[in-house]
């Protein structure tokens, strides 16, 4: 009777759970239909009925990814309206969902061109965009898109050295470090 409930919507939820789950413990190579069928307790067939194969799952991880990132920094927007608390976000959201950040800047895993995995990828850079829209005059440097680019580079470079564990030296939490070194190079948020 359990299986049955998959059915009716939960299975594509449990499978992309399991997924994340997998993706964190071993990375996005090691992930195999399979594995994802026995973590979610269903046939193997489960998981290629959904997504077709590990390429349509990882579509579909990156385009929750995607509208997960751009929920998180429209809320922060909304209750914080900081640029530096933008950044502070991304980074809190690399470090909370590292199994849909390490897929959802890995084009080459998932199918890019997918209509679904577009128009999440837009909401998550519009959220990020327009935050540098909502700088006071003079602050974005006049261009919008570089100064977003230039953000996000940092965000990312620092989200991404620190789920290496680059940064040993740093004992503070990855939110706490992030806003320490965005606030250096950031307008004042």
């Amino acid at each position: 009777m359990a299986k049955e409930s998959y059915h009716h919507g939960d299975l594509r939820r449990a499978l992309l759970a399991a997924a994340a789950e997998a993706i964190t413990e071993e990375g996005p190579a090691a992930l195999s239909l399979r594995d994802l069928a026995r973590r979610a307790g269903v046939s193997h067939a489960a998981p290629a009925h959904h997504f077709g194969d590990k390429r349509g799952l990882l579509t579909a991880l990156a385009a929750e990814g995607f509208d997960r990132l751009a929920a998180a920094l429209r809320e922060t927007r909304g209750a914080t309206g900081s640029f530096l608390e933008l950044g502070v976000t991304y980074v809190r959201f690399a470090t909370t969902h590292r199994a849909h950040f390490e897929v959802m800047w890995r084009p080459d895993l998932y199918r890019a061109d997918d209509p679904a995995l577009l128009a999440a990828r837009d909401r998550s850079s519009a959220a990020l965009y327009s935050g540098v829209a909502d700088l006071p005059d003079g602050q974005a440097g006049g261009d919008v898109r570089e100064t977003g680019l230039a953000a996000w580079s940092l965000a990312h470079g620092f989200a991404t050295l620190w789920l290496s564990g680059a940064l040993p030296d740093m004992p503070e939490l990855p939110d706490e470090a992030a806003r320490a070194v965005l606030r250096h190079l950031t307008p004042a948020g």
